[in-house]
């Protein structure tokens, strides 16, 4: 990478961080990088060309993590499944490790980003979620002919998976403690999906 575009998302990751996508500087970025303001619209075109560089390999990283684990989970076969404490430890831990990895960006990304382009990176995720979740019900409830989806439960199950890392990141920094404090979570959120998100055809 150019050393002045990596100074400026250097600069601008902190500036970011510190004031949020709205107040922040571009100026004061690139006086922090030992550039002028040309800078900034020569490599990223505006502002949100500057955010969506800081942020954009967390996001991907983050995105391609939870598309790969349910792309998994759609190989899975449910006629005879039953939850374990530890069937979902790999998908946690690998989740885990590259949101504290990019703990700076998320955290931007999380509280940072209003005024963005990203400012709903939130609910997209959640979005992303539920289209998955979609696809991996389906799977489960056609091992149950007399079952169907119960659509408000599963985009209800959407939000409280993704809420919970949600929190985990905006309130705990040590990376192993996040860990050991998301496993329960997990274990609880997996058990009441498998248990909730299916419900009688004659309901």
């Amino acid at each position: 990478m150019n050393d002045n575009k990596e100074k400026l998302l250097v600069s601008a990751r902190k500036e970011f961080l510190e004031k949020g996508f709205e107040k922040a500087s571009l100026r004061k970025i690139c006086t922090d990088a030992g550039l002028t303001t040309g800078a900034v619209y020569f490599f990223f075109q505006d502002k949100n060309g500057l955010f969506g560089a800081v942020v954009e390999e967390a996001v991907s990283k983050i995105q391609e993590i939870i598309l790969r684990h349910f792309e998994s989970e759609a190989q899975e076969s449910f006629a005879e499944y039953q939850h374990t404490e530890d069937d979902h430890d790999a998908f946690t831990e690998e989740l885990i490790s590259a949101l504290y990895y990019y703990y700076d960006t998320v955290l931007i990304l999380l509280t940072k980003a209003q005024g963005s382009e990203y400012e709903n990176f939130v609910d997209s995720v959640i979005n992303m979620v539920d289209q998955q979740y979609q696809k991996v019900a389906a799977i489960y409830a056609s091992a149950y002919p007399d079952k169907k989806i119960n659509e408000y439960v599963l985009h209800w199950f959407a939000h409280l998976h993704i809420n919970a890392f949600t929190h985990l990141i905006t309130h705990e920094p040590e990376e192993q403690k996040a860990l050991q404090l998301i496993r329960p979570i997990m274990n609880y959120l997996i058990q009441g999906w498998t248990d909730l998100i299916l419900t009688d055809k004659s309901v």
